[in-house]
Order: C-alpha cells, then structure tokens, then sequence
C-alpha cells in the first residue's frame, strides 16, 4: 500500500525488500537511467516515483552507479520488468532493492500518483508490505503524518564522505579543486579530473580555515538532498572563500548555496523537477539544453535583470532559466569568478547538453591563475 499524507491510498504489489519505508513522495520523469536515479545522493529521504512504465530491463551493473549505495528512501514503478535482457546486466534492479532494504511497490496507476502529486504538491508518503501492509488505514497514514517535512531539514552529514580523498587529474593538469561533498556523484568527480584538475573530495564537515589550508585552484560545492535554508554553516564558509577570490562553480544544491551566500532567498517548490529530460534556456547564447535535474528548491532571484549582491559580491545575473516554469536555473556573477547551475551537467545517463559547464568552469579557473601571475 502507498499512503500519502493527505490520505490518498494506492493498491499495488510489493517489490524490493518488505516492510515499511516513510519519506517524502516525488516523481522523475525519466525514460532510462533508473540506476542512476537510485545511487544519487540527492534522493536520499524521498520515495521516488519513476513516470516511465516499464522499470528494469538493463537490470543493474557495477559501472553505471553514482555512488556506492542506493540512496531512495523507497521505489514506486507500474510495471517492473520479469526480464533483464541487457548485456552490460550483473543482477537485477529487484535483486539490488532486495539486498540494500528499499522497500517499493509497482503495479499501481502511476499516472495517476504523477497528476496527483503535480495537483497537490510533493508530500510526506509511506510503503506497508509484508506484515505492515496488514496496518489499519489510520495507523498506516498517523505513520505517514509523523514523518519528516523536508522543509528545514539538513541532511547533508548523511550522504557527505566522512573522510577526505583525492581523485587525481587525468588531463593536462590545470590545478587542485576543493570539492564540498554535500552528496557528490561519480561522475562529477571524474569529469573534474578529465578536465585537469586534481580533486580533493572533503567531508561537509570542513570549516574555511581547512578548505583555505590547502590553497585549492578553485571550490566546487555539489549536489545534494534536502533544504539549503538549514545550510548556514556552508553558506557562511562559501562567503569566507569568496572573499578570497577564490574561483567556485557549484551544481543544484551548490546553485542553492551561492544564491544565498550572495544574499538570494530560497523555496520549496510545488513539486520540483526530476528527470533527465528538462528544458532549459542559456540566455547567454539563446541556446535551449535538455538538462538533468533533481531538486526540490530554487533560488529566489529576478529573472528580468542583473542584480546586485546585498552581500558585496558585485553583479549577478540569472544565466538560465527552466522554459517549463521560469525557475532560475543558473547564477553567474560579473564582478568575481563564481557561476552555478541548478541542473546536473555531468548527466550521467544523459543527456549531455551541459557537459561543457565543466569546459567552461576550467577556461574560468586558468584565467584567474592568470591573472594573478
């Protein structure tokens, strides 16, 4: 049984691991790329409803997971694949939601589920199988109702790595980048290091002093789950490395925290964006790229003017915007070397419209060791 908090019930079959599982319910609205979805750590705490109805027939491999765990709180498909048919295939999508507990369910109107949440909002939900299933309807939605909002919620210490490592550079070395884990993927990491610099992963842990200490080329903050407004600390030490002029890009939650270390608000959105199949406008070139997006919360920016940083960090300007919805999709400051996107450029599962961020974020990087020669 999937239960949502405003009381809405759906029937289906259990699938993955058996019990109950609380989180908040969303929808992403890719055709492929489930693997990827699952090992994101920007899901952590949500029951993720995949749109596509036919989930599982690439199975599962060793090669296309973004970190090293499955991350959803619980999994909702209509129609889970009997067969795994591709070659690339180690074991099967329910095998791997069996043997790390998620529980999920399928063979329900996920249609259905999608219009509701975009209707209502994304909202606190709940999966009973096995002997939960057999809960009373008011003891299943007091479950539900008790759980965590997302709003106000910090969950960066759960996904960040508790121990500091260091992916080395693959190309032409351009320097060092310190990366704030807040839930950083795989392939992030490797198109850093393609691009030239050695990346030095930190725990979200790390204070200014530390990130300052180890004389990076550049500071990228990632992606990650929950609400950047209970991110105080790593806003206060983004504004430190600011200050230093220290060149920063940041991805989704990283967008999030520069908006607000510039002095931008932020909210929950209605229910977000999630899929790999989202359109967003660069303004700059008048480009439109289909984009990657897992996020709940924008910046609270204007769209139809170059701002001024209420913190002192010079102009700003909105450098994409979602053509669904307007949501500020990406920051670019004039007056410092600092650019966000709200979107994941490194794509993995596709597309790859945005990959040249990472281009761009180097070209930015060698420009500033340059001038300071």
């Amino acid at each position: 049984m999937l239960v949502l908090e405003d009381g809405t019930r759906y029937e289906g079959r259990a699938y993955g691991a058996r019990g109950r599982t609380l989180g908040e319910a969303v929808f992403a609205t890719g055709m492929t790329g489930y693997q990827e979805t699952l090992t994101d750590p920007s899901y952590a705490g949500q029951i993720v409803l995949m749109t596509a109805p036919h989930i599982g027939n690439t199975g599962m491999n060793d090669e296309d997971e973004e970190s090293a765990r499955i991350w959803v709180a619980g999994f909702i498909v209509r129609d889970p694949s009997r067969v795994v048919s591709n070659f690339r295939a180690q074991r099967s999508l329910d095998d791997d939601l069996v043997a790390s507990g998620v529980v999920g369910i399928s063979g329900i109107d996920t249609r259905a589920v999608t219009r509701h949440l975009r209707s209502a909002g994304a909202m606190r939900a709940g999966i009973f199988s096995g002997d939960d299933a057999a809960l009373s309807t008011g003891e299943q939605l007091a479950l539900v109702q008790s759980g965590a909002q997302m709003t106000g919620r910090n969950l960066s210490g759960d996904v960040s790595t508790a121990e500091r490592y260091t992916v080395d550079a693959t190309g032409d070395r351009v320097g060092s980048v310190a990366v704030l884990d807040l839930g950083v993927k795989t392939s992030t990491l490797n198109y850093l290091a393609e691009r030239g610099f050695d990346v030095h992963v930190l725990p979200q842990t790390v204070t200014a002093d530390e990130v300052l200490a180890l004389d990076p080329d550049a500071l990228f903050f990632s992606n990650g789950p929950g609400d950047p407004g209970a991110s105080d600390r790593h806003v206060d030490l983004l504004r430190t490395v600011l200050r230093q002029g220290v060149p920063y890009f940041g991805i989704c939650f990283g967008n999030q925290l520069l908006g607000r270390a510039l002095g931008f608000g932020t909210y929950k959105l209605t229910f977000g964006h999630r899929g790999i199949n989202q359109p967003v406008l660069d303004r700059a070139t008048g480009r439109v790229e289909i984009t990657a997006h897992n996020h709940g919360f924008a910046v609270d920016a204007p769209i139809d003017r170059v701002s001024e940083s209420s913190e002192g960090f010079g102009r700003v300007e909105v450098s994409h915007v979602d053509l669904n919805d307007n949501v500020v999709e990406g920051l670019n400051c004039l007056d410092i070397p600092a650019f966000s996107v709200q979107y994941h450029p490194e794509s993995a599962a596709g597309p790859h419209d945005a990959n040249y961020l990472f281009d761009r974020f180097r070209d930015m990087v060698i420009a500033s060791k340059e001038s300071k020669a």
